[in-house]
């Protein structure tokens, strides 16, 4: 069986020639090794539609289904975390759907991706809740993992023979979360995370699901930023981490951007952009490290400071987040509900 194709967390040269006529192009960013930034990487754009703004962008619904009904998500713990850390991630999860959390908040951001449809004109559902979870804290498939195991990680989550997650190839999205000491094939070269489907041959079935790592020990500086830096690019400069955990308040925008692009290309085959299915540029990929008014290249865009010092840019039920923007299709830019001509 061939490695499935990799659904990108990021995009680094695409969007630059694939929108290459464009006066105004997306940039989606983030800092890779061995990335070369311009002078202009670093001057803020003057426009507050500079935000991936693109008429040229041509995102189009290739007719498959999107994720209508009340969205599961089941995490699956792999390997070694803390109490605190599962937390943070459960409380994001559960801020999607929350109307209880203070604006600007993750379900105003959420409202983005509701506004997408399937070809009978029903929208990606409002509710987004955590289901059953599943711990696998003695590495059963190792420390290195490969896309190919990685399904077979979720494999043994739905299949064990004791609590095994349930079957919902309709509405659920299987989180397979790797800690600190996990290496997953591309992580940090040019990935942060992935979704995809789950093979039949492999799983018994076919299930939309994400992977996203800890980059706290392997590359903070590339799939934290911008809550680190990386050395190799001494012009950036970190910001303090909203909940005190450098590694997974990363980890949150890279979740974030993989369950709106589940939910609206769950099988490779709805919302996206170019004409590759193999490549598709989807909704998050189009706003990567876009977290504010103004931002592009390598500036995030107009964040928050808390009187703490630490940076976000959206409320949460209980805590705060920095999560990057999405792609909306109906206005044709990149938003978020902290942006300040809201």
């Amino acid at each position: 069986m061939p490695t499935p194709p990799l659904i990108p967390s990021v995009l680094i040269l695409v969007p630059l020639l694939f929108f290459s006529f464009c006066t105004e192009p997306v940039i989606a960013w983030r800092p890779w090794p061995n990335q070369t930034l311009n002078k202009t990487d670093f001057i803020f754009g003057g426009s507050k539609k500079y935000e991936g703004s693109s008429e040229f962008v041509q995102l189009k619904y290739h007719m498959g289904p999107v994720l209508t009904a009340n969205i599961t998500v089941y995490p699956i713990w792999y390997g070694s975390w803390q109490k605190s850390q599962k937390r943070i991630i459960r409380e994001f999860i559960s801020s999607i759907s929350s109307v209880d959390a203070k604006p600007p908040s993750v379900a105003g951001w959420w409202k983005t991706v509701q506004q997408y449809t399937d070809q009978t004109g029903a929208n990606i559902s409002r509710y987004v809740h955590i289901g059953t979870e599943k711990n696998d804290r003695f590495f059963s498939h190792g420390k290195s993992l490969t896309r190919l195991s990685v399904q077979s990680v979720i494999k043994s989550a739905v299949t064990s023979s004791t609590r095994p997650l349930p079957i919902n190839p309709k509405s659920g999205v299987y989180l397979l979360l790797t800690s600190e000491d996990v290496y997953v094939q591309n992580f940090c070269n040019n990935v942060c995370g992935f979704h995809y489907f789950t093979f039949p041959s492999i799983v018994g079935y076919t299930l939309p699901y994400a992977w996203v790592g800890n980059s706290a020990k392997l590359c903070p500086g590339v799939c934290a930023y911008p809550f680190a830096a990386p050395a190799y690019i001494p012009q950036l400069k970190a910001v303090k981490s909203p909940n005190g955990d450098v590694g997974v308040d990363g980890m949150i925008s890279v979740i974030a951007h993989e369950i709106a692009e589940l939910s609206t290309n769950p099988l490779v085959n709805a919302w996206y952009a170019g004409q590759d299915p193999v490549f598709p540029v989807e909704i998050a990929d189009l706003c990567e490290g876009i977290y504010g008014t103004g931002g592009g290249g390598s500036y995030t865009g107009q964040m928050f400071n808390g009187e703490d010092g630490a940076t976000y840019n959206m409320n949460g039920i209980r805590r705060r987040f920095l999560v990057q923007w999405v792609w909306n299709h109906l206005v044709n830019y990149c938003t978020g509900p902290n942006a300040l001509d809201q």
